[in-house]
């Protein structure tokens, strides 16, 4: 006997996918995006959707469930650490003040992420806030080469480095849903 679920996926056409081609919110068909922002923004827009969709149909419990020990990682606290680091990309935008830390101290996006409906409610309207305050921020600067902030920062670099955040972390996702359910695929 174990406490291993079974591994499964929604898919029916291939079973290894998360759903079906004709069911994925992201959009593959049509023509390709035109020009380098514009694939930089779908890839980003991608991952984003991909997040979301791994923790589709789960409870607050399931959402906060931890990894195994002693990591605190859970698909929650993906949520809110990729909210904070939102907020945060903002800081490397402008020569403001940063912006304070949305959850404190270092880690309490990841230690915070608590069983509740209201944690997870908020979570996820944090990372929607963020992310429109931080696209709407660079949205400003098209010019992939102007570069932002103290640091001078690229606009491509920090495009690329959003990407590569989601992109590690959809990973972290995949393996904490397939722990949590067993559900596997694209």
């Amino acid at each position: 006997m174990t406490d291993e679920p079974a591994r499964w996926s929604q898919a029916t056409v291939f079973p290894d996918m998360w759903v079906d081609p004709d069911d994925d919110p992201r959009d593959g068909s049509g023509p390709a995006p035109e020009g380098e922002l514009a694939t930089l923004d779908r890839y980003l827009a991608d991952y984003r959707t991909t997040l979301r969709m791994k923790c589709e149909g789960l409870d607050p419990e399931q959402l906060a469930r931890r990894s195994v020990p002693p990591s605190t990682m859970s698909l929650l606290g993906l949520v809110r650490h990729l909210a904070e680091v939102e907020r945060n990309w903002r800081n490397w935008i402008g020569d403001d003040e940063p912006l304070p830390k949305l959850y404190g101290r270092r880690d309490a996006d990841f230690d915070g992420a608590v069983a509740e409906r209201a944690a997870v409610d908020a979570a996820f309207a944090d990372l929607t806030r963020e992310q429109a305050a931080t696209d709407a921020a660079l949205s400003a600067h098209p010019d992939l080469g102007e570069r932002l902030g103290k640091d001078r920062i690229s606009v491509r670099e920090l495009l690329v480095h959003r990407i590569e955040e989601y992109a590690r972390h959809c990973g972290h996702a995949d393996l904490l849903r397939e722990r949590i359910d067993g559900r596997v695929g694209q």
